[in-house]
């Protein structure tokens, strides 16, 4: 028999850029894998703090002219921020294994609600790669020469490939080397709003006057109603400031016990830095009185007006400023990275998306997920031609369809468990006043930028709910066939204990011994159901007594949906231990040796190859036996949902010239 082959030279390029295999057995890999407070502040909420690079500035030019009214802006956007995040802490306390909008809509509301809410969130989290980097390369280009600003997209896209890849390493490996720069951009932005603002603390009264004045310029214009209509309006625009606030309860799973409380500290940490420096901004652009100039960013401007009297050490600290808010920008991108593979990993796990979505590489992080995500992004940051205007309109639509969402299953909730619940009207008034607040910007972004753009996200989202329902049916009905072919088990045990000469009915055997020099059949098995019991007795059928020894194989996946700590990994263990007794009890009782082997891992190609190569080396003459699901209705559809591991795994011992047998169940 030929040994293992060495590592392809495409294997060996996959561990150097992404890493090796992580193991599962070593106890410490979820504390090693896992975020603290601190890290999940970077990585989760980098989104949400980057969103002042860009939120602000359009709130502050939707004013029109009307710059002093941006005062009310500020203290509502702030406002929104607090109460967003306070009703995000009490989803995480009533959701502590992971309560992102997709769980919280499907859970308390309906299933077809939770599909809506995810789907959204999908979208939202493609257009978060794409709007940060986007931003981050608007936000580098902006002080770099102006002939280079045609580079700008393709750098953007660079960027998301080169994310891309971070994360295909691992959450923490792509969080890490992040914090210096992270840490710039939050020193750099406090320092330059408290020095704006203590430079013009002489102008209070000024700023004062000045603002009651335009209120009543502004009314005298177009009425009391209609400067409310204006403020409204600037602040719906500038929702972008609202995003990334959810992440955190998205993306519990990967935070450092005791989860819930280190995702309450995270969303401490995101909602005081983001209020703060969202507030500011908009206040100093006000005391600076700056303007939108082509090609800059209403920051750059800001902080190039700052210091224009500082000479080099001034242009130096523009120069780091705009610098960490770019990169950040593209840190920012982080968020997208991590919440949207959860989402799609949730939904694979409820059968509304491909359940492939719902693997994880040997890296343990959603690769699939990773990949759509990735490709996703490029495919809008071209279609867009990295225009954060645009991008920003499709962005803040969707991300309030979840928000409100998620704060109607909320309220709904409290309501219901009110007898049961301790300050129940304290909790359902935060969730209230959050759904008020994130329906109305909804509302108000929905029909303000319809024909803008907004049209573009809701058909997309529709259309991705539409597939999502037709996967589920297609999920559906391949499952009461296989059903059907669970309810033929019992008549399939008796006609193949009838099959086999001397058992008798009720009559127990000893268990045989086993004879390596005998054939043996390993039957490649997923738990103790009609499809293995079949693959068995086909096995029977065909080759009659012509194997004596049977070796069942199963490997248990390790996938989103068990991959929550080492309690979880062992349930997995004891189940298919489980599941391979029953095999080999069913099959000694008849006569036959049996025995049962099985692994723990993320990919069942790579460990069934392993397992039947060791089982080779102690029983040469063995076959290896799988079996394959055909339809009565075959579909491109179905062919797609499925997997084809048999297939894949006979590929790959071919090639070591071992002999795999892949038997057609028809159901």
């Amino acid at each position: 028999m030929e040994m293992e082959p060495s590592p392809s030279f495409l294997h060996k390029v996959k561990t150097f850029l992404i890493g090796r295999a992580r193991n599962l057995y070593d106890p410490g890999i979820f504390r090693k894998i896992s975020l603290i407070a601190f890290f999940a502040w970077v990585g989760l909420g980098a989104d949400g703090i980057t969103s002042s690079c860009y939120g602000p500035q359009e709130a502050f030019l939707a004013l029109g002219g009307h710059h002093y009214l941006a005062i009310f802006v500020a203290l509502g956007t702030a406002l929104t921020i607090f109460v967003i995040s306070a009703s995000y802490s009490q989803i995480v306390e009533v959701f502590p294994s992971g309560g992102g909008g997709y769980l919280v809509a499907s859970k308390l509301l309906s299933p077809s609600l939770g599909v809506l809410s995810g789907c959204a969130l999908l979208v939202d989290y493609v257009l978060t790669i794409t709007v940060s980097i986007a931003s981050g390369a608007d936000a580098l280009f902006s002080f770099l020469p102006s002939e280079w600003y045609s580079l700008r997209v393709p750098f953007a896209i660079l960027g998301v490939l080169l994310l891309t890849l971070m994360n295909l390493r691992g959450v923490k490996e792509s969080v890490v080397p992040l914090v210096p720069i992270f840490l710039t951009f939050i020193i750099t932005h406090l320092l330059a709003i408290i020095y704006g603002i203590f430079i013009h603390l002489n102008e209070i009264p000024e700023t004062v006057a000045a603002t009651a004045a335009e209120i009543r310029q502004v009314q005298l214009e177009i009425g009391f109603f209609g400067m409310l209509f204006l403020i409204l309006r600037a602040y719906s625009m500038g929702a972008g400031t609202f995003t990334g606030i959810e992440a955190v309860s998205n993306g519990l799973p990967i935070l450092r016990e005791p989860k819930v409380r280190t995702a309450k500290r995270t969303m401490l940490y995101m909602a005081l830095s983001l209020a703060f420096i969202a507030m500011g901004l908009m206040v100093v652009y006000l005391l600076f009185r700056v303007d939108l100039v082509h090609g800059k960013t209403l920051n750059a401007v800001l902080f190039e007006t700052m210091s224009v009297n500082w000479g080099t050490t001034g242009r130096f600290l523009v120069l780091v400023t705009l610098l960490s808010e770019a990169v950040l920008l593209f840190v920012a991108a982080q968020t997208g990275f991590l919440g949207g593979p959860r989402v799609l990993a949730n939904m694979a796990l409820d059968r509304w998306v491909p359940t492939k979505f719902a693997v994880l590489s040997d890296r343990l992080v959603s690769q699939n997920g990773i990949l759509l995500m990735g490709a996703a992004a490029t495919v809008m940051m071209l279609a867009s031609r990295g225009s954060v205007r645009f991008l920003v309109v499709l962005y803040s639509i969707n991300v309030f369809i979840t928000f409100s969402l998620s704060q109607l299953g909320m309220v709904k909730h409290w309501w219901n468990d009110r007898p049961r619940v301790k300050g129940w009207i304290t909790k359902l008034c935060i969730n209230g006043v959050g759904l008020v607040m994130t329906l109305t910007i909804l509302i108000s972004v929905v029909v303000l930028k319809f024909h803008e753009g907004g049209w573009i996200t809701l058909l997309v989202t529709g259309s991705l709910v539409a597939i999502s329902f037709a996967i589920k049916r297609q999920y559906a009905r391949d499952s009461r066939l296989l059903n059907r072919l669970d309810d033929l088990v019992p008549a399939a045990e008796l006609a193949f204990k009838e099959s086999v000469p001397g058992a008798k009915e009720g009559e127990i055997q000893s268990p045989p011994k086993l004879d390596p020099a005998s054939k043996t059949a390993v039957l490649l098995v997923n738990g103790f159901n009609g499809l293995g019991l079949h693959t068995l007795f086909s096995v029977i059928e065909f080759f009659g007594g012509t194997f004596r020894n049977f070796v069942f194989l199963q490997i248990g996946v390790v996938d989103a949906g068990n991959f929550k700590g080492a309690s979880e990994v062992g349930r997995l263990e004891t189940q298919i231990k489980s599941d391979l007794d029953r095999y080999v009890d069913y099959v000694q009782k008849n006569g036959y040796y049996a025995e049962g082997v099985y692994s723990i891992g993320t990919e069942v190609v790579d460990e069934a190859v392993k397992l039947t190569t060791d089982i080779l080396k102690r029983l040469p003459h063995a076959v290896l036996f799988g079996g394959q699901l055909v339809f009565s209705k075959d579909s491109t559809m179905s062919r797609w949902l499925h997997n084809y591991t048999s297939f894949a795994i006979q590929r790959r011992l071919y090639n070591q010239g071992i002999p795999v047998v892949i038997l057609p169940i028809r159901i």
